[in-house]
């Protein structure tokens, strides 16, 4: 009889604590905004100087985030930056406080989105970096999505109308191609 721990015994998997396993999956590193490019993107921005800032929020969109309330801030941070107004964190509070936006469980999001980002520890010479990483990363979400959609049109288009929609999502997947590639360029 094996006398190896099991999840039975413990009421957990005893395999999760292997001090040999060291793998890193991708979840570990999310909640930590030290090592998460979106939060790191956020914080650069919040400390760039506007001509840096403008260039950015020129070339990412809200949606390039991955998280909702970091694309949230993300163009409230963009609203500030158009406007010719400071995007600084206590200015972003500020403007938060002052569009209502700070009240109740959302708000309590933006806020704690706002620190987290303003403390990530990412220097303002690292903001055009970390727009590409935040835009590469879009980029690749893009794949997904459309591996999914072409997965499920497999299944529910009549035969017909498959083809001309793997050439729509091709060719929004080339335009996001030439999208990234002109971030690349104007960020680097």
């Amino acid at each position: 009889m094996s006398t190896a721990s099991t999840e039975s015994d413990h009421g957990y998997d005893a395999a999760l604590d292997d001090p040999r396993d060291d793998t890193i999956e991708a979840e570990d590193l999310l909640d930590d905004p030290r090592t998460d490019a979106e939060a790191l993107c956020l914080c650069s921005l919040l400390w760039s100087p506007a001509p840096t800032a403008r260039a950015i929020t020129t070339a990412l969109t809200g949606n390039d985030f991955h998280r909702p309330i970091y694309g949230e801030l993300f163009v409230t941070i963009a609203e500030q930056v158009a406007a010719g107004t400071p995007h600084d964190p206590a200015s972003i509070a500020a403007a938060l406080t002052q569009a209502g936006r700070t009240a109740g469980h959302r708000g309590t999001q933006l806020a704690r989105a706002l620190t987290q980002a303003t403390m990530a520890g990412s220097p303002p010479e690292a903001a055009g970096h970390y727009a590409i990483t935040v835009a590469s990363a879009s980029y690749r979400r893009g794949f997904h999505t459309a591996a999914a959609a072409l997965a499920q049109a497999a299944e529910q288009l009549p035969q017909d109308q498959l083809f001309d929609h793997l050439v729509s999502i091709g060719r929004e997947r080339r335009t996001a191609t030439e999208r990234l590639q002109r971030i690349q360029v104007a960020l680097s």
